[in-house]
């Protein structure tokens, strides 16, 4: 891995988030679906909040489900520090960051703390092991005809279930 290499070149330029202001349930939903373990906080403002862990996610959604419906996803990066880095940012600075604040992921936000996508400890493997990279979600596979119609997306632009998805690593 190139020691310059900026956060920009292998950040995920289009990761799935979530609004602070959205139930836990969705979140949990938005997780499954897109398969991220990871999920960016966003105010109604663009600015980052934080980053939703799936683990963390887990723990709370251990609460009956009434209770999950009620509460949100502000509820959970609310009161900790943000922690952010910048596209142009070398991937060797983001790198301390993430071991000093002890994260797996860190938000990559512009000048204004909007957010720009997400930098992982995936995202590292990756450039070690010289594989491309993919700046978006996975895209959703094609359903056959055949399909139960209780098993389609009900989110827009989320891809199925993991549990109706192939399994396996992708060939590039």
């Amino acid at each position: 891995m190139e020691e310059r290499l900026s956060v920009g070149a292998l950040m995920n330029e289009a990761p799935y988030s979530i609004s602070e202001d959205e139930t836990l349930l969705m979140a949990w939903e938005v997780m499954e679906r897109s398969g991220q373990r990871h999920l960016p906080v966003v105010r109604p403002d663009g600015c980052c909040a934080g980053v939703l862990d799936g683990a963390e996610l887990a723990v709370a959604c251990a609460a009956p489900a009434v209770t999950l419906s009620r509460r949100r996803v502000g509820d959970l990066v609310h009161g900790r520090r943000t922690v952010t880095v910048h596209p142009e940012e070398s991937m060797l600075r983001a790198a301390a960051v993430m071991t000093e604040e002890h994260m797996d992921a860190l938000p990559v936000t512009d000048a204004h703390g909007r957010l720009t996508g997400l930098l992982t400890a995936r995202d590292y493997v990756v450039a070690a092991a010289g594989s491309h990279r993919r700046t978006g979600p996975a895209p959703a596979p094609a359903r056959e005809p055949s399909r139960p119609p209780h098993t389609r997306a009900t989110l827009s632009g989320l891809p199925p279930r993991r549990r109706d998805r192939e399994r396996g690593i992708p060939i590039p």
